[in-house]
């Protein structure tokens, strides 16, 4: 479509170069953002506007959809095409940069398919509006430069620039002038917030005196707030939210009087919450995600203004005032994730506009009070607290999202089940201890969002409980119950179906096409996977794991959705060949397809799933030779082809099979031989890091799905439920491998598990292993290994298993540290060693060590937090051996590695609550 010149209308020609989007675009998820700031965007409707441009009626090209003339000249001054499905690319010889008058351009809200930002905005010298936030452009080609990826400097000194808006550009790399803008005078709105805006805040912030909005939440700022921001006495949004700053704030804004919104979460602010006493302007003041200390700041009710106020996730503590009647603007009220103890105040049900209060995950105690029905709350989350007593729902009869999961409270729906909660669209009851489906829900036609999760709800889930939201129910969660039988169901609108954990049988449910987490893990389901199961084409997790199906896996389940991201079928009875077809490009993070009689070979489709983090395809019938080409891939960190018929030597090929990020590979129980493979060893990067990353679990994010490993530790099977990423491990043991252990392995510096057990090895044990001074496990038993032990393992401070049984060793075994803790099982079957722990003296006195006394330290019921279930299992020169060392880890000596996982604790469940807190955002007035 174009805007043509004639007589009747001077428009410049715009050639749309980028054709209507035949589908709908990737939709925005916002449940990533935890700062309510960036939900001004959601639930903006969107339309084709250029398919009602008329080319054939080019003389009232000025009243099309979004386009905007000057009343006396005729030409464009202004185009509107946010939310209008366009995708594509905009070319620098787009005819849209010649539109020279053009003032105000906004493409928000569209999907440019990630492409490059032309240099060629920066040529509209009248712009004073320019609005590219939500649009998926990436980054930025600035031809015959060396500045690929930066937003173009020119577009910080257009003369008559009034908004710029680029926020949610992710990848667009955007470097603010460090001395003068060009637009100094004139900009009044600057958007950059979730771009890829580093470093330090430049002291020329402080130029912009006509500023009145500034957004820079989500960016990778760092260091001190600029004195000079306290210039910008006119400014009235201040966000700089999710930055690296170093805390200090106050001073700086203290000038900024003029104030209306203020975003400063998670910017690490430390000691008392700083008071904002004399902002009295304030309406909206965000401090959530730091470590402010303290009780609940009484200086706020000089806030009349008020409207929203968050300071979750803090530790503040103390009970929250009772007296709150100050607070008669307040809407929403989010102070969850502290430690806020005594009783709710009454008053709180009393403020005339509060819409939202969201208390939960606090110490919290007594009932919640009584309140009015007229009043307009209609979010309350007091989830995650140790309230008591009974609740007439009929109390929150207009309430929109009531969340009590985790607490005491037990409910009753009153005399008129029928009219309980005609409004409720989330209903969220997990952990109550519920013991008979709600019956008030038959009532509950409008229903989004339900969590029952975690209670003792027993039998059959009812017929009605289908008709509940039937065209609405989006959120379905009954996990870990004691369901035993669901019939198909027509949810039309399901994202999420969750029942992990019940007692069900029968043939696996068909979800509706629009379903994005699947998740039947841990029941009885049997029979085949239907192939209607490819046409949800919005699938992103599928989890089928610990059930009775069998059969073969449908071969379109590999491409049938380009988004999905985890593919688990793990313990079940499937057999045949794998999906042979993965598409390109998919987001496949994680592949599990252990437990199974999958035969065959490993698709080499698998090459293209470029995010793949996790492969684990143990115990199945898979016959192929080592998977070298999945050393492309960039991502990978657990490689898990245990317990198959692999077959042929490990190779070492050129360094585009490298493997950069693998820490977690087990090639165990197969028929590997040759040497092993030190090309590898030399270029597992992610294992030579001496210094270890920041303890978290892999696949966190989501909170619906955690990978799980089973680890083999001296004659056990550690099954990891979650799996830290500080965790690195390599198992080659009962293969057919030959030759000499390469020094090479004594640089993998952050290695935990070492086993290169029941092969065919040969020669020393390299003094490099020494080294590995993360080690914890090291097992190289059942070879034919000869020489003596060399003293520098007694470096190893963390080692709590050893396994040197079963070879050729002789000479004395060294003394200290954790080699005085050490068995005689350790160095069975090596006629040649002498000295303690074992009987047979080398005939001098260093060798007589006496084993030292060890105070029990802690009990196994510390190791709460440590996820694992135990197997045992035959192993080296007998089962008595694999026996008689299982628990020195626990009992002796615990390494660091498995304190650290005893002394965390998970986190508390998260409650699905940011969608549904947008929504009362989006309402304000």
């Amino acid at each position: 479509m174009t805007l043509k010149q004639n007589s009747g209308c001077v428009c410049a020609v715009f050639d749309v170069a980028f054709a209507c989007r035949k589908k709908q675009p990737k939709p925005i998820d916002s449940s990533e953002f935890i700062d309510l700031e960036v939900f001004k965007f959601s639930g903006v409707p969107s339309y084709p506007k250029t398919l009602s441009w008329d080319e054939n009626a080019a003389h009232d090209c000025c009243q099309w959809d979004g386009v905007t003339c000057d009343g006396l000249t005729g030409h464009v001054i202004g185009l509107d095409l946010s939310c209008s499905q366009l995708y594509g690319t905009i070319q620098p010889n787009s005819s849209l940069f010649q539109l020279s008058h053009l003032q105000r351009l906004n493409l928000a809200l569209n999907h440019f398919n990630f492409s490059r930002i032309s240099y060629a905005f920066g040529s509209f010298a009248s712009l004073t509006h320019l609005n590219l936030s939500w649009s998926a452009f990436s980054a930025l080609d600035l031809s015959g430069t060396e500045l690929l990826g930066n937003l173009p400097d020119s577009i910080f000194h257009l003369p008559n620039l009034q908004r710029l808006l680029l926020g949610y550009n992710k990848d667009l790399i955007v470097n603010l002038p460090k001395s003068t803008w060009g637009s100094s005078s004139s900009l009044k709105e600057l958007d950059l917030s979730s771009t890829n805006l580093s470093g330090e805040l430049p002291d020329s912030i402080g130029n912009l005196k006509s500023l009145k909005s500034l957004h820079l939440s989500w960016c990778k700022l760092r260091g001190s707030i600029p004195k000079s921001l306290g210039n910008l006495t006119q400014i009235r949004e201040l966000h700089l939210s999710r930055n690296g700053f170093d805390g200090e704030v106050l001073s700086t804004l203290s000038n900024l009087k003029q104030l209306t919104t203020l975003g400063l979460g998670s910017i690490n602010l430390k000691g008392r919450i700083p008071s904002f006493a004399e902002f009295t302007k304030l309406e909206i003041l965000y401090i959530w995600d730091n470590n402010l200390i303290g009780e609940f700041p009484l200086w706020l009710a000089n806030l009349k203004q008020l409207s929203e106020l968050v300071i979750s996730s803090n530790q503040l503590t103390g009970p929250i005032p009772f007296n709150l009647s100050a607070f008669q603007n307040l809407r929403i009220l989010v102070s969850s994730n502290n430690s806020f103890s005594g009783v709710i105040p009454p008053s709180l049900f009393t403020l005339p506009s509060l819409e939202g209060l969201i208390l939960g995950s606090n110490l919290l105690t007594g009932q919640i009070p009584e309140f009015q029905h007229h009043l307009p709350l209609v979010f309350i989350d007091l989830s995650d607290n140790d309230l008591s007593g009974v609740v007439d729902l009929q109390i929150f009869k207009n309430v929109e999202y009531l969340l009590v999961s985790n607490t005491n409270l037990s409910v009753v729906a009153g005399s008129n089940v029928n009219n309980t909660l005609p409004n409720l669209r989330g209903f969220y009851m997990s952990s109550c201890n519920i013991e008979v489906f709600p019956d008030f829900l038959r009532a509950s036609k409008n229903l989004q969002e339900l969590d029952l999760s975690t209670n003792r709800i027993h039998g059959q889930i009812l017929n009605w409980v289908a008709l509940i939201g039937k065209a609405s129910l989006q959120y379905l969660n009954l996990s870990h119950n004691y369901f035993t039988h669901i019939k198909q169901f027509s949810w039309e609108r399901l994202d999420t179906l969750d029942l992990r954990s019940n007692l069900l049988q029968g043939p696996l449910l068909i979800p509706p096409p629009s379903i994005r987490y699947f998740l039947m893990s841990n029941n009885s389901f049997d029979g085949e996977i239907p192939s209607s199961l490819c046409n949800a084409y919005s699938l992103q997790m599928l989890d089928l794991s610990h059930n009775k199906l069998s059969g073969e896996v449908p071969q379109c389940l590999g491409n049938s959705s380009s988004i999905l991201t985890v593919l688990s079928l793990r313990s079940n009875g499937f057999k045949g060949t794998l999906p042979s077809e993965f598409a390109k490009p998919n987001e496949l993070r994680s592949l599990d397809l252990s437990g199974n009689q999958f035969e065959g070979q490993l698709p080499r489709s698998l090459a293209n799933c470029t995010s793949l983090e996790v492969l684990n395809v143990r115990n199945n019938k898979i016959d192929d030779t080592f998977p070298y080409w999945l050393g492309t891939l960039p991502e990978l960190q657990v490689l898990v082809v245990r317990s198959n018929q692999f077959h042929g030597p490990v190779n070492t090929f050129k360094s585009n099979f490298s493997f950069p990020r693998l820490r977690i590979v087990d090639l165990s129980y197969n028929e590997f031989t040759g040497y092993l493979p030190m090309g590898y060893f030399e270029h597992f990067q992610a294992m030579k890091n001496s210094t270890m990353p920041n303890e978290k679990y892999m696949n966190d994010a989501t909170g619906y799905y955690h990978d799980s490993l089973i680890v083999t530790m001296k004659g056990l099977e550690i099954e990891l439920e979650r799996i830290l990423t500080i965790f690195t491990a390599i198992d080659l043991s009962s293969n057919n491998f030959s030759g000499e252990i390469p020094n090479a392995v004594g640089k993998l510096y952050s290695l935990k598990v070492l086993n290169f057990s029941h092969n065919s090895l040969t020669g020393h044990i390299p003094k490099s292993l020494g080294d590995l001074t993360n080690l914890e496990s090291l097992d190289i038993s059942s070879n034919h290994l000869t020489g003596r032990i060399p003293s520098q393992l007694t470096s190893l401070t963390f080692l709590a298993v050893l396994n040197l049984s079963c070879n050729r060793l002789h000479g004395p075994i060294p003394n200290g540290r954790q080699f005085n803790t050490f068995e005689s099982g350790s160095y069975a079957g090596n006629l040649g060693l002498c000295g303690f722990p074992l009987s047979k003296d080398c005939g001098d006195n260093q060798t007589k060590v006496q084993r030292p006394v060890f105070q029990h330290e802690e009990d196994d019921s510390d190791l709460d937090g440590f996820t694992w279930k135990i197997v045992v299992i035959g192993y080296g020169c007998g089962m008595t051996l694999g026996l008689l060392l299982g628990f020195l880890m626990f009992l002796i000596g615990r390494p660091r590695f498995f304190v650290k996982l005893a002394e965390r604790k998970l986190p508390k469940k998260e409650i699905r609550l940011r969608r549904t807190v947008a929504d009362i955002v989006a309402r304000r007035n």
